[in-house]
């Protein structure tokens, strides 16, 4: 690790190869955690390279526990994480809103390293049981139409980094990695980046793949359809700009989507808003999300048939009945 921390000192970079082979030495322990933390601080002062990105996505996926889930024709919401902004869980409720609208969902995620609670954290605290057992995962997806992913148990390398990661508290290269693999494969992905240079990252990624993708961002910084402001919506086919307005039928403010001071709390806003009981904003932001992703997956003819199934997934009760149903299976 020292020759590379020198190579990386010197302002250079890592081909895919050798960006491949370090993250495949991290997770086999082969180094100590200050040589880590000197490791993952060199792509704080820069920005990471195409090709180190790739490499590290690649040592991940060669490493990880594979789900044999092609078939499902699954979807993942998912945000890079790392904006800052620490909302409520958005990307995760909106994944239940798709599961009840029938398409199925293999969502990845894992505990908060920069926000108060991750995806991971309030599914543990709703009560579902963490699992890499394909059998049990497809079980779930067959009988509610989702399954939930948590990251360490698929990759050993994110287990290794996991204490650094959130001693560090910023968001860092795993930020950038999580919504590239997905241990299911994913046919469609809604993923959410927090600045324009890994929106043009992932559009670069994405299209070397033939994946269904729509990335967004949120011009004023965050990594979802905030409706705090316009968003940036990247898809195979192309860019737009779109509103509030035209994504969720109203503007809301940066308060109104806030994630609380604890694990509990989020959890407590998760359940409301699946109850049907969330404020106007917290229902707009979860249906923007779930209505784009939805429409991602190419079976509607247009964004406001997607909206529609959004709504009704959440307001029939469809949406909370798949979160009790997934937890009745634990």
């Amino acid at each position: 690790m020292k020759k590379i921390l020198q190579y990386l000192f010197e302002y250079k970079t890592l081909s895919r190869e050798q960006a491949k082979e370090v993250l495949i030495n991290i997770s086999k322990g082969q180094y100590n955690e200050y040589e880590i933390a000197s490791f993952v601080t060199v792509y704080l002062m820069r920005t990471i390279t195409i090709q180190e990105l790739q490499g590290f996505g690649d040592a991940l996926m060669e490493l990880c526990v594979q789900l044999p889930f092609e078939s499902y024709q699954t979807l993942d919401i998912v945000g890079t994480g790392g904006d800052g902004k620490n909302t409520f869980n958005i990307s995760t409720i909106s994944c239940f809103i798709a599961a009840g609208a029938g398409q199925k969902v293999a969502k990845h995620g894992n505990y908060g390293a920069t926000s108060i609670s991750g995806a991971s954290n309030v599914m543990e605290q709703l009560g579902y049981k963490f699992k890499n057992n394909a059998d049990a995962l497809q079980k779930e997806l067959d009988e509610v139409n989702i399954c939930f992913l948590h990251a360490p148990l698929f990759h050993p390398a994110l287990k290794t980094v996991a204490p650094l990661r959130k001693s560090i508290g910023v968001r860092t290269f795993f930020n950038m990695l999580g919504p590239m693999v997905n241990p299911a494969s994913p046919a469609y992905q809604l993923v959410g980046v927090y600045n324009l240079e890994m929106a043009r990252i992932y559009n670069y990624l994405l299209q070397q793949t033939n994946k269904s993708f729509t990335i967004i961002h949120a011009l004023d910084g965050y990594d979802e359809i905030s409706l705090t402001g316009d968003t940036k919506v990247i898809t195979n086919s192309g860019e737009q700009i779109l509103t509030p307005l035209q994504l969720g039928k109203r503007l809301v403010q940066p308060q109104d989507i806030y994630g609380g001071h604890s694990v509990e709390e989020a959890a407590k806003i998760f359940l409301s808003i699946l109850k049907g009981e969330g404020t106007w904003a917290q229902n707009a932001v979860v249906l923007a999300n779930a209505a784009m992703a939805l429409y991602a997956t190419k079976n509607f003819t247009d964004y406001e048939s997607a909206y529609a199934a959004a709504v009704e997934s959440l307001e029939s009760g469809k949406a909370y009945n798949t979160l009790q149903q997934l937890i009745a299976l634990q």
